[in-house]
Parts: C-alpha cells; structure tokens; sequence
C-alpha cells in the first residue's frame, strides 16, 4: 500500500483557539470511502474542514500524499447557495470547479468546458447542462455541486451530508452518483451523514466522532461500543 492520501497526526482542531477535537491521528487511503459519522455538534464539519485544509490546526500535523496547491480536495459543504441575482447554468457552475487548476491569468478554453460536460454527464445530468441552476431541484443541485466539486479532477472528494433536506429517491440518486465516481475512478470519498443505514453497505470504514475524539474502524466494530443509526437534525461545525 502507497502513502495515505491524507493523515492527520496527534492534530488539534476547533475554532478561535478553543479545541472542538484533540489528538486526532487517522489517515485516508486511496479509493477509500468513509462515512463520518457522530452525535449533532460533535465536530464532524470541523473535522471534514480539517481534512480538506480549510481550517488551520491548533497542534498536531497534517499531511497530503498529493499536491494539494495544484488539486485541491473537492468539498461540497452542507449548505450551499448561489445568489440568483447571477443566473449561472448548471454547465456554467460545474465549470467553476476547474478554475483552481488555470494560471492566474489563464482563460476558461474548450478543455475545462470539456472537463464540466464530462463531469455533468457522469452526474446523470447532461440533459439539463444548460438550465439555470436556481430552478433545479434539490437533488440536482447537490447533483451539480458534485460534479463542481470534481471537475479539477481531484484524488479526494469531501461530502458534508449531501442527502440532508431532499427526499428519498433524491437521496437515492445522489449516493449512486458518488458511489459510481467512487467506483470508476478509484476516487477516495469522506461523506458526513446521519443516515449510516443508507452509506453501510457502500463504506470502507467509520469515522466516529463524539467527546473530542474521533475513532476509525468498521460500523461492526464501532457498532459494538455505541449505537449507530439515524440521527436527526444537521450541524454547521
């Protein structure tokens, strides 16, 4: 097995100098799917913002088997809007995603239109690439925000509770979205739920945060300490 794509070690996080999780050691691997997982305000967003390097650390050390100035880890947060007041299409917010990947003063060409059309289609929704992305449903605009998040071809994609507020077959649709990338790219996947009963049988493993710590193992090997079910309600850290 090859480096870890991320490892945190002995890492602090929290926000204005207070922890939220200490002495955090955990690694992603290659094409690894995890479901994090934790009671509301444990710190599963602080943690996935961790991972993603959006959050500095306290203490403790994190480190990238990528370069993360280049690819960037794809992150969709728990809630997203885009003002209407800017009538983007669908094709026209997946673009976004590949602009980390231009020189500063590179302009959007036929590749990074290429790389949206490609990822849009992978989501299922190249029939509606040109509709405004204000008048989508709830599902395709997480749907969208995926393929956004993925169109600079990153090695890791980041999901906090992408299933949150949309209904049963929208759900359905989004986990076999990320589930099929997972699959066909080898793409190594951290998704924040509260519905482990959904992600079980697709996870590699658990991440279990609760008390300041956070735990890695099976849902079997963690469902023996604590109860893992559904849990209610969302979270903004």
């Amino acid at each position: 097995m090859g480096a870890p794509l991320v490892a945190l070690r002995g890492a602090s996080l929290g926000y204005d100098g207070a922890a939220v999780l200490e002495h955090v050691t955990l690694t992603v691997e290659q094409g690894e799917l995890l479901a994090l997982l934790g009671p509301n305000g444990a710190g599963k967003t602080t943690l996935l913002r961790g991972i993603a390097g959006l959050l500095p650390l306290l203490a403790g050390h994190l480190e990238y088997g990528f370069d993360r100035r280049r690819t960037p880890p794809g992150y969709v947060a728990q809630r997203e809007t885009l003002d209407p007041i800017f009538p983007l299409t669908a094709h026209e917010v997946v673009l976004m995603g590949t602009y980390a990947r231009l020189a500063r003063i590179q302009p959007v060409g036929r590749r990074q239109h290429r790389a949206a059309t490609r990822r849009l289609a992978e989501a299922g929704l190249e029939a509606i690439a040109e509709q405004p992305f204000s008048t989508l449903s709830g599902g395709q605009k997480q749907r969208v925000l995926i393929a956004r998040a993925l169109a600079g071809e990153p090695p890791l994609l980041l999901l906090d509770e992408p299933t949150a507020g949309v209904d049963p077959l929208a759900a359905t649709a989004i986990l076999d979205t990320i589930t099929r990338l997972h699959r066909d790219h080898g793409l190594a996947v951290v998704l924040v739920t509260h519905q482990l009963q959904l992600v079980r049988p697709l996870a590699d493993a658990v991440l279990w945060v609760e008390e300041g710590r956070v735990s890695k193992g099976t849902a079997d090997d963690l469902a023996g300490q604590r109860m893992l079910g559904t849990f209610g309600g969302g979270e903004r850290r």
